[in-house]
């Protein structure tokens, strides 16, 4: 015998049983990700320690190659344009595959790469590596940032971009000081240079393992079965689906802007890989170059940090103009903060203290942009299926034109500003010359981060117009979607009988909670709305104040 069930007495039915059902699985499932956060957050320190390793040693292997600034950043511009190039496939691997699988073998192909520049004894040897080395750190980044996203809601995602900038600064502070501390050195007739490569190159095998074995993406998980039930496709079909959907993000306006500015802003970071060479032209120790690095990485660290909150708490404030604004700040900051540590300060290894200063607060004050705006607007701008895509498209275009900064602070510094190939002379004579490369790549440092940075600050003015408008859309197109699965699955979720009753939280568009009913007949009572009873028009008008929610 059936009898209609109450709206009401349905809603306290499931809040009951959603206490004592839900509380092991939400458990384990915080356990879960919680390591896997953690162990992709150190797949991500030692990409950036990876990337760190060759700048820290640029003045070494420039020595036993014979090559010149220009040569040194070509090789990091070989790297970038092949990185560049993978980032598509980077988006196909994560969008079909499992993400903590692509980082596991991103990390075993750039430490493959890396045991090769180790080896290397030749300028063309070294850049087919740094080239192979692009692939593996390519396909890595859509899937680390996809997967931060997928785990916050608009409340907290600027603090988890910030912690995630502060686990890869990390990583380029043990890059950098691996490499730094030990290139003038020699291990059992090792160059000092070589013996880092290989050590970030072990480590990076082994961080890919625990990857590999331990963390775990949500949507392959056991308990979710969404991407185990979908049909496969041919190869042909899902490259076809995927130009269809970078095609949709590439038309996004918010997109374009923030990867114009991206280009622009992201040219300066590339261009301070010369940094450790120029402190030292200076006169300053490895050691002592080492320690202002750091400290200018650990600022970017803390300021991403702060940023990211900082982004957060404007964002409901001023939910279409507070995350813009922040960055505007930080963009604009760079320009006087540059000037007076590239033009001002003097050219003195004994002010150690305040270039070290100047480099705190310019890290600390520049480093927002990304953690604060770019990585979360990404995220709301475009549905959760197309986050792998966009992340993967933003990196692809701003990687391929911000590469070309270290050849360019070289062709600057060596055509421009007066920089000289060092030759074999005599201890004050070098000293002089340094003093004047250093002046020179000072000279070309400073064009090659003010321009952009301003560039970078005036782009960021368009997104006013275009950020409310297509985090709009976005969420239209979300409830779209949800709708539409909801029919592909039957009328309503209550006409169905099943075998028992599901009651999962989620998080809606906006990071509110939202309860998903699913109710099997493990009951006796089943439920029959007819299409004109009050309750069932209450149920969808309750579905949908949900969603718009």
């Amino acid at each position: 015998m059936r009898r209609r069930m109450t709206l009401p007495r349905i809603l306290c039915f499931l809040r009951f049983q959603n206490t004592e059902d839900s509380d092991f699985r939400e458990t384990s499932t915080m356990k879960q990700e919680t390591l896997t956060l953690v162990l992709v957050n150190l797949a991500g320190i030692m990409e950036r320690a990876d990337e760190s390793l060759l700048p820290g040693v640029y003045k070494e292997v420039g020595a036993a190659l014979h090559t010149d600034p220009t040569g040194l950043g070509s090789l990091t511009l070989f790297r970038s344009i092949v990185q560049s190039s993978c980032y598509p496939l980077a988006a196909y691997l994560a969008v079909h595959h499992n993400r903590a699988h692509v980082i596991a073998l991103g990390a075993f192909l750039w430490a493959a790469a890396t045991f090769l520049v180790a080896f290397s004894s030749t300028f063309l040897e070294v850049a087919v590596s740094r080239g192979l080395n692009g692939i593996g750190l390519a396909i890595v980044t859509p899937a680390i940032q996809s997967l931060v996203a997928d785990s916050t809601d608009e409340s907290n995602r600027g603090m988890a971009f910030g912690w995630l900038q502060l686990t890869g600064n990390l990583g380029s502070i043990i890059g950098g000081l691996c490499s730094v501390l030990i290139a003038s050195r020699t291990f059992m007739g090792i160059p000092g240079w070589r013996v880092a490569f290989h050590l970030v190159g072990i480590i990076s095998v082994i961080v890919g393992i625990m990857v590999r074995l331990f963390a775990n993406d949500p949507r392959f998980s056991d308990t979710n079965s969404r991407a185990k039930d979908q049909s496969p496709k041919s190869f042909f079909s899902e490259v076809k689906y995927l130009m269809k959907e970078a095609k949709s993000v590439i038309k996004i306006p918010s997109f374009q802007i923030i990867v114009a500015q991206g280009v622009s802003g992201s040219f300066p970071w590339s261009a301070l890989s010369f940094a450790p060479m120029w402190l030292e032209l200076i006169g300053f120790s490895h050691e002592k170059t080492a320690v202002l690095m750091t400290l200018f990485v650990v600022a970017g660290s803390l300021g991403g940090l702060f940023g990211g909150k900082m982004g957060d708490v404007l964002a409901k404030r001023f939910p279409n103009s507070g995350r813009i604004f922040l960055s505007q700040i930080s963009s604009g900051s760079a320009i006087p903060l540059a000037a007076v540590l590239l033009l001002v300060l003097p050219d003195d290894p004994s002010t150690t203290f305040i270039h070290g200063l100047v480099l705190f607060i310019m890290g600390f004050c520049v480093s927002w942009n990304g953690p604060a705006t770019n990585n979360p607007i990404f995220a709301e701008i475009v549905p959760q299926k197309s986050r792998a895509s966009v992340y993967a498209l933003d990196r692809s275009f701003e990687s391929v034109l911000s590469s070309f900064a270290p050849p360019t602070v070289g062709i600057l510094a060596q055509h421009v500003y007066g920089y000289k190939t060092p030759k074999k002379s005599l201890d004050n004579v070098k000293v002089i010359t340094d003093r004047e490369n250093a002046a020179s790549l000072a000279k070309a440092l400073y064009t090659a981060i003010g321009i952009p940075m301003a560039l970078c600050c005036f782009i960021y003015s368009f997104l006013y117009c275009t950020y409310p408008r297509d985090r709009e859309r976005a969420r239209m197109t979300a409830l779209i979607e949800l709708e539409m699965q909801q029919l592909e699955a039957g009328d309503s979720p209550l006409r169905e009988e099943h075998a028992r009753l599901n009651v999962s939280e989620t998080n809606g568009l906006d990071g509110e909670e939202r309860t998903e009913i699913d109710i099997k007949n493990g009951i006796d009572e089943s439920i029959d709305f007819d299409d004109d009873d009050e309750e069932a028009l209450l149920y969808r008008q309750l579905t949908f104040s949900n969603l718009a929610d």
